[in-house]
């Protein structure tokens, strides 16, 4: 009885450990550690002295179970191994998971059947729906949004990887994220691929503003960072970086991109990915890859830049890619030259995601499909001529049903519109794709298969499936998730945001920051100086949802935070100088260019996209677009121009509360900030105004320690600023550096590669080797 009790006792202890601890350890001597549940019901083989874990527990060490062999001897074997169900599974990527899930809207889902606040559960625990499309789906891969903290991040990681590894033969799971080390990522949900990130994590400037600094290995620096909280959140790919050259300036996505030079874009891609896949020392498992890798997910290929009239795919109305400049290969350096050719171990990008855009008339066989449904696009071009052999993955929900009208945030199957979900998923399979992004449901995927054995037979798609397996579980078993994918959460919220990740950041945001105007060397200014900030009045805008905001009156900045360099009035004339915080123009829907209410009275819907404040008519439009075509919902559309019409931007007030500043402080100097969100034209108020500086989604403190003369600005604009808007009609979507710049009242040229310094124009290294525009 008393060795009843005692063994009682141990399990006990044992079984509170593993709640506290979600998992157990085992090291194994000159080896790997391993990390099991004890709630999956995974045992631990003993052989020759060494311990692996039995994944499919049929008691005996399976090849893709051995960490002592090669990767790709592991995959090929599980994949062999796998059910037709098991891989269609893997080739599926989750829809947005917010940890915990949001109550309703977008990212939603239930707890017990009840909303999370209203479930009582912990916010760590998996969902209703994350438990079915694990199990029932055999999905594994999991993009994540918001997650409250670190720690709760850590632990919904084990939570899930435990539930996985009890399943069937104990895939782990890969959770991805779009980028969440931006100033913008990290606010206000507004879109589906800048959802959130939560928690303490290190910010840095977003990609425009990264490419700002025009210094590569400051973005190696960042991948290497980005990728260690990654991974002590429980993300092992991320879904970046964005190397779509930003060509066209009316792009809303533009302000991801590394901007519009296909040398300096190639040249940040490559950094950007080797600071995120390569581990080093002994966190290297082999050839670059180990426990502080992250799979970089390039996109978008062959590049999303070249949008007609700037519209955007995320809609039917952007569905279209132009090339009126025949400038089709440029786009593709960013990838073939950066992505394709990293200075590290790990070769190229382990994943590769095309865009949504119909890439016009670019397709040899003349079939204008959507890139993740174009074989030409896919596997002539990446697949054979640029021997590309990693994971494919569609862009979100690229075969569901659209919306009922072009601006409707729904499905995007443009090209195959009147196809069914699952011929487009077979249609994809055939073009190269191995997965697809926001779906959670395995069915259509088995209905593509079902296709493909008609059309070509069982052993021909079996093996199609296979390959796609392989390609899949390689990106798995790299990471060492099959030996231990379990966090310790204390020590993931000791590592995300920690002050040195915080401080280098803090550094690139400042390294990021262009001054484009300096009248009279006004800049910089010595703290204690008496400074007035006008409130910003924000409108009600309209999220992709269709939500509208509620608009406000209110400061562009903490005052306390100002208040620690300069006395603050809200009196102009007591002031000494004035700083005004206004943001690029930019319209309700942030994809822009489609009036719903034009198309109902009788219009074509299509309206510009305007980069100034003002009122803009499109007089040099183009009088016939490139492309056009709504086979479903609109087919009676046939033109796409919007020349003629008249739109005003959402903040045009911003326009005046620069100049209403201006009048109040006389000759007192105006310092205006602006967040470039995309190329906009300066000639509207820069004549009235003493300094401009210009940012890319960093914070204000970044800001004023420029200003206040802490640091010197670096900073370099990565993309030309239009001295018009009918300079940005007349450009070419596809083509770099071909609109007229702004020229300032010093004489000075906004043109790419310009910034400047206390002394001047800067000249430098930088300037020499990206071939700075004059």
């Amino acid at each position: 009885m008393k060795k009843i009790l005692i063994s009682i006792a141990i399990l006990i202890i044992f079984e509170a450990n593993a709640q506290q601890t979600d998992f157990v350890t085992i090291q194994n001597d000159n080896g790997v550690t391993l990390g099991y549940s004890p709630t999956s019901g995974v045992k631990i083989l003993t052989i020759e002295g060494k311990k692996f874990k039995d994944l499919n527990k049929n008691g005996k060490l399976d090849k893709y179970e051995d960490w002592r062999l090669s990767v790709d001897e592991r995959a090929n074997d599980l994949a062999q191994k796998m059910s037709l169900e098991q891989i269609a599974g893997l080739m599926l990527y989750s829809k947005h998971q917010a940890i915990p899930l949001n109550d309703k809207g977008f990212g939603s889902g239930k707890y017990n059947g009840k909303p999370f606040t209203e479930s009582g559960v912990k916010p760590w625990i998996l969902s209703d729906e994350q438990k079915i499309f694990l199990k029932k789906d055999n999905l594994r891969h999991i993009l994540i949004t918001s997650v409250q903290s670190p720690e709760i991040a850590a632990r919904w990681n084990n939570q899930m990887q435990a539930f996985v590894e009890g399943i069937g033969l104990g895939i782990p799971g890969n959770t991805s994220s779009d980028p969440r080390n931006s100033g913008q990522a990290t606010g206000n949900t507004k879109t589906e691929f800048n959802a959130g990130s939560g928690g303490e994590i290190s910010i840095w400037p977003d990609g425009l503003g990264l490419a700002a600094t025009f210094d590569p290995s400051l973005i190696r620096k960042f991948g290497n960072i980005a990728s260690q909280e990654y991974r002590a959140l429980g993300i092992t790919t991320a879904l970046s970086p964005q190397i779509d050259l930003g060509t066209e300036p009316r792009w809303y996505r533009i302000y991801m991109t590394f901007g519009e030079s296909p040398e300096l874009s190639a040249d940040m891609a490559r950094a950007y990915i080797d600071g995120f896949q390569t581990s080093t020392g002994k966190d290297e498992i082999s050839d670059g890859w180990g426990y502080k890798s992250v799979n970089a997910m390039v996109k978008h290929w062959p590049s999303g830049g070249p949008e007609e009239g700037g519209r955007d795919a995320h809609w039917a109305f952007g569905k279209f890619a132009v090339y009126p400049g025949n400038n089709f290969d440029m786009h593709l350096r960013p990838f073939t030259e950066g992505a394709f050719k990293l200075d590290g171990k790990t070769s190229k990008a382990s994943a590769v995601m095309p865009y949504y855009t119909i890439s016009y008339n670019q397709s040899k066989d003349k079939s204008n499909y959507a890139n993740g449904f174009n074989k030409y696009i896919i596997n002539d071009l990446l697949r054979e001529k640029f021997g590309y052999d990693g994971v494919l993955c569609t862009d979100w929900m690229i075969t569901t049903n659209e919306g009922k009208t072009p601006d409707e945030f729904q499905g995007k199957p443009w090209g195959v519109e009147n196809k069914t979900i699952a011929e487009r998923h077979y249609i994809a399979l055939m073009a190269g794709m191995d997965q697809f992004g926001g779906n959670n449901v395995i069915e259509p995927v088995l209905k593509a298969y079902k296709m493909g054995v008609k059309e070509h037979g069982k052993s021909y798609m079996r093996k199609r499936f296979e390959q796609s397996a392989v390609r899949l579980l390689k990106n798995i078993f790299r990471l060492g998730l099959f030996e231990n994918p379990y966090l310790d959460p204390q020590e993931s919220a000791k590592i995300v945001g920690n002050p040195e990740f915080m401080q280098a950041g803090y550094e690139a945001q400042i390294k990021s920051i262009v001054l484009l105007k300096n009248k009279g060397k006004v800049l910089p200014i010595k703290k204690r100086k008496t400074v007035f900030i006008p409130k910003n009045y924000y409108p009600s805008t309209k999220d992709w949802w269709g939500n509208w905001s509620r608009p406000s009156l209110d400061y562009p900045i903490d005052l306390e935070l100002v208040k620690k360099y300069y006395n603050v009035t809200d009196f102009p004339e007591k002031a000494d100088f004035s700083i005004v915080f206004v943001s690029s123009p930019y319209s309700n829907n942030d994809g822009g260019g489609y009036d719903i209410n034009d198309r109902k009275r009788g219009g074509n819907g299509y309206v510009p996209i305007s980069l100034q404040y003002n009122s803009y008519t499109a007089i040099d439009a183009r009088s016939h677009s490139i492309a056009a075509g709504d086979p479903v919902i609109d087919p009676s559309i046939k033109d796409r121009s919007y020349k003629g019409k008249t739109v005003n931007v959402s903040n045009a007030s911003d326009l005046s509360t620069i100049l209403s500043t201006k009048n109040q402080m006389g000759d007192k100097p105006v310092i205006v900030v602006v967040n470039i969100n995309r190329p906009m034209v300066f000639n509207e108020f820069e004549n009235q105004v003493e300094g401009i500086i210009g940012r890319f989604g960093i914070g204000e403190q970044a800001i004023l320690d420029i200003i206040s003369g802490k640091f010197e600005p670096s900073g370099l604009l990565p993309l030309q600023m239009p001295a018009n808007m009918s300079t940005v009609e007349e450009q070419k979507e596809d083509v770099p550096f071909d609109m007229e710049c702004h020229q300032d009242s010093e004489g000075n040229v906004y043109n790419f590669g310009y910034g400047l310094n206390w002394k001047g124009v800067i000249r430098d290294e930088r300037t020499v080797k990206y071939g700075i525009k004059k």
